[in-house]
């Protein structure tokens, strides 16, 4: 579906559009979630169609990687809005943020071949104190409130969606090969459920015509596209680099936030920065196991 190119540039893509996707939520805030959601779904997965036309045995999944993927982009979404809901926003987003490093420690869990280093560990938790100073100092900033509210179950949830997220990405690895756009028959279905947790959890209205502009935008990108480029990185990279790259997303969506509400970039934006991209430098520079490394000479 995609052209041959280097695993993490994939990743960098989606991250970089999973970095729009605070911004665009912000501005779509005053729509129920699981609406926002399941239309964004919908719409992304229409990206795989001119595939599936032209084979229609791209969509002719397993019902165990089917049932993988529903987990992944459903299961995600709907705790992490379970956490949103019950416990403090900035804070529950900080634990969801974890899966990065659940990525880490668990690929060797996961996926044969693969050993965990101390560069990479150190990597991921270098990049996860880089993501939680620039989510909690923006948040000082915009609120005039430092540290962390304290305990609240709906971390529990938001923990679960790490976890959700982390071993989908890496059990896409352990299930039967399939082709990438079927991650837009995953992205029906999970938009399906989604927008039948809306009709039964939430109060119904009517998006206006900029909201479905912003719906489209959302669509075709964080929840769309993004899907399809982070499919392609984890078939072709190494879950760990992938993961530690992926601190990216929290700076990118804060920096960008803080842009498009109008407030200047701050130190611990810079603090940040300089963490994470240390912790992706050091973590791309861990070299693949003998094993690994000839399982990805085979054809």
């Amino acid at each position: 579906m995609l052209t041959a190119m280097p695993a993490n540039f994939y990743a960098l893509c989606a991250i970089a559009l999973w970095s729009t996707l605070a911004s665009l939520g912000l501005s779509l805030k005053h729509l129920p979630p699981f609406l926002l959601t399941g239309v964004a779904l919908l719409v992304g997965s229409v990206l795989a169609l001119p595939f599936v036309l032209r084979d229609t045995a791209q969509w002719r999944v397993p019902a165990t990687t089917l049932a993988l993927g529903v987990y992944g982009l459903f299961g995600f979404h709907f705790l992490l809005f379970i956490a949103l809901r019950y416990a403090p926003p900035v804070e529950a987003n900080l634990v969801n943020y974890l899966w990065p490093l659940f990525m880490v420690v668990l690929a060797p869990l996961f996926l044969a071949g693969m050993k965990l280093r101390a560069v990479h560990v150190v990597s991921a938790l270098m990049g996860f104190a880089g993501a939680a100073i620039a989510i909690l100092g923006a948040n000082s900033m915009a609120t005039g409130r430092s540290g962390l509210n304290g305990w609240s179950w709906g971390y529990l949830p938001a923990l679960g969606s790490a976890f959700i997220w982390a071993s989908y990405s890496l059990l896409t690895r352990r299930v039967a090969a399939f082709p990438t756009a079927a991650i837009g028959l995953f992205g029906v279905v999970s938009g399906l459920l989604s927008l039948l947790c809306h009709w039964v959890l939430e109060p119904q209205v009517q998006p206006s015509a900029h909201d479905w502009m912003l719906l489209v935008a959302m669509g075709l990108g964080p929840l769309g596209a993004a899907f399809f480029l982070w499919d392609k990185a984890l078939k072709l990279g190494d879950a760990r680099e992938i993961g530690i790259l992926s601190y990216l997303t929290p700076l990118g969506s804060t920096a960008l936030l803080l842009v498009v509400n109008g407030h200047p970039l701050t130190w611990s934006i810079g603090i940040a920065s300089v963490m994470i991209v240390a912790a992706a430098v050091l973590g791309t520079r861990g070299q693949l196991t003998p094993k690994l490394r000839a399982s990805r000479l085979k054809p």
